[in-house]
Formats: C-alpha cells, structure tokens, sequence
C-alpha cells in the first residue's frame, strides 16, 4: 500500500525545499543572471544530476512547490460552496495562497520582486499560471453551468485568465514600494474593479 505522503515523498519535498531556499538567497544575493545551477549545486551541497532529478531548470528551482500550490489552490477552490458565484469563490480561494506570500519573511516579497522585474522569471511565472488555469477549469465551468470541454464558450477561461491576471497586477503592486503592503487589500481592490 503506499500512502501519498509516504517517507520517500516527505524526503523529496524536503530536498526541494531545502534546494529552492539556497537557490533563492543565492539569486536575491548575486542575482538572477550571474547565478548559475553549479553554484546553486555547490552551495546546496549537491551534484548537477541531483539538482535536475529534482528541478528541471534553475527557474523551478526559484519556484519552489508552485504545482503544489496549483493543486491546493484547486482543491480549496473545490470546497467553497457550490451555490457560490464564480468570482467570489476564485477570490475565497485564492486566500491560503495570498497568505502564505505574506506570512513568508521579507525573502518572498524581494524574490516576488525579483520575479516580477526579471522577464524570464515572469515567463515562468505565467506559464505556472497557465498550469494553473487549467486546473481551476472544471469547477470554473461547472460554477458557470458551462462544459469545461466546450472551447467555444469564452467565459470560463475569461474568469480565470481574469482572476491570475488580478492576482500578477496585486502582486505587482505589492513589490512596487520600498516594503511590502498589504497584499489581501491589494488582491480586493484588483479583483473589485473586474468584478
């Protein structure tokens, strides 16, 4: 029987974790661009064959468990109450998320900036978030009454592309000034003037 959260996960979740940290101080440290795989490697203490078997490039090194956030994200959007409209329960949502960027240190609003400044990190950002459109589709279109199937219907993909791009421009928006504001406030007023 294997159990989902089994000792080999716990310890590859712990490995990526403890990799995405050091590639993180390392890139808000010397910078994206001057920080290579084999200093992330060295630093890590690892080889580059161990490096890849758990991050595919070093941007996903910089992302951490962002697949996992797109699950959690989903699996909460799946619990809201199914009377509840679309864009409530993408807001409703999105609040474990928005939490755990400001519960992070000062670290995640520099790396947020970091990532928002840097266009090949803001391409891997939206093609997270493109992972990510795709899991929210099914509770999207059924909230809709709309076949998530269906791509001649525009409005579940015009809700959720409307939803991330919110969260990209809060996002935004937060890592503009000198230090963090409050990103919930930011995500409201985002997501009110589209709503």
């Amino acid at each position: 029987m294997s159990v989902k959260g089994g000792a080999r996960e716990r310890a590859r979740r712990a490995m990526r974790a403890e990799v995405s940290a050091v590639a993180a101080e390392l890139v808000l440290d010397q910078g994206y661009e001057e920080t290579t795989v084999d200093d992330i490697c060295s630093a890590a203490e690892i080889s580059r064959s161990t490096f890849f078997r758990y991050f595919p490039a070093k941007e996903d090194a910089l992302f951490g468990d962002t697949a996992e956030a797109g699950e959690v994200l989903r699996d909460v959007l799946a619990a809201r109450p199914a009377d509840e409209a679309p864009w409530v329960a993408l807001r409703r949502a999105l609040d474990p998320l928005i939490s755990r960027y400001e519960a992070d240190d000062e670290q995640m609003w520099r790396l947020t900036r970091l990532v928002v400044n840097t266009p090949a990190l803001a391409a891997h950002h939206r093609a997270k978030n493109a992972r990510w459109h795709e899991l929210l589709r099914p509770d999207i279109a059924r909230r809709l009454g709309a076949d998530p199937a269906d791509m001649t219907d525009p409005r579940t993909d015009a809700v959720i592309a409307a939803a991330l791009g919110c969260v990209e421009a809060a996002l935004k928006a937060w890592t503009s000034g000198d230090e963090p504001r409050a990103l919930p406030e930011l995500l409201d007023r985002a997501m009110g003037a589209v709503g």
